[in-house]
């Protein structure tokens, strides 16, 4: 995951304005910044945040 943030309160910023602005999914995101989307989530989960598909956000 080198070429997204590392922080991860920096990274749910990063995630979400993505999220928003560029893909309409968490998949599609991973797909193309070539992340995996289970570190994503695991790494969201461990600071309370999960992703919600209906809001394509992390809340």
């Amino acid at each position: 995951m080198s070429n997204i943030p590392n922080d991860p309160y920096i990274l749910l910023s990063f995630l979400n304005m993505k999220l928003r602005n560029n893909y309409r999914s968490l998949e599609a995101l991973c797909s193309d910044l070539n992340v995996d989307e289970t570190e994503i989530i695991t790494k969201m989960r461990s600071v309370g945040y999960e992703y919600d598909p209906e809001k394509n956000a992390f809340v």
